[in-house]
């Protein structure tokens, strides 16, 4: 963990402070270019009525957007949650070089927890990991939001 791995994992926490103050899962995510450019989102499932609308495929799409290549080669993406299969699936096709999450997602991750798509050597790409930054508090704000619900 380096000072600028913090910083960034700090800026995805609140991000999915607002993802919660919007009603939907708090979830936060921001890609950073080799020149310190971010890109930023935030779940919006519920906002979008659109079941693709992770707060990682939404800063990623941002990022290609705004940068008019698909190819997201020497980014790091940084994410309070483990990603699932389909944003692990976006990191890869992406080329993101690096993802930095907080809590693991025992039910849906798919970079280390239920499985590792971002590494699976099959691939013709594999992402650098690294994980726990910030993952107190990204934990707390999913189990706080989630008990609010109920």
């Amino acid at each position: 963990m380096t000072e600028v791995d913090t910083h960034w994992m700090e800026r995805a926490l609140a991000l999915a402070r607002e993802a919660a103050r919007c009603g939907e899962v708090p979830v936060g995510a921001v890609v950073v270019s080799p020149d310190g450019t971010a890109y930023e989102g935030h779940n919006r499932t519920r906002d979008l009525s659109d079941p693709t609308a992770h707060a990682e495929v939404l800063a990623i799409r941002r990022a290609a957007d705004r940068l008019g290549d698909w190819r997201l080669e020497g980014h790091t993406l940084y994410a309070t949650l483990e990603p699932c299969a389909m944003c692990a699936g976006a990191i890869v096709l992406s080329r993101i070089e690096r993802v930095v999450f907080g809590a693991h997602d025992p039910k849906a991750g798919m970079c280390g927890s239920l499985g590792n798509l971002v590494q699976d050597e099959r691939l013709n790409h594999a992402v650098e990991l690294a994980s726990g930054i910030e993952a107190e508090e990204s934990s707390r704000l999913l189990k706080t939001f989630f008990a609010d619900r109920r």
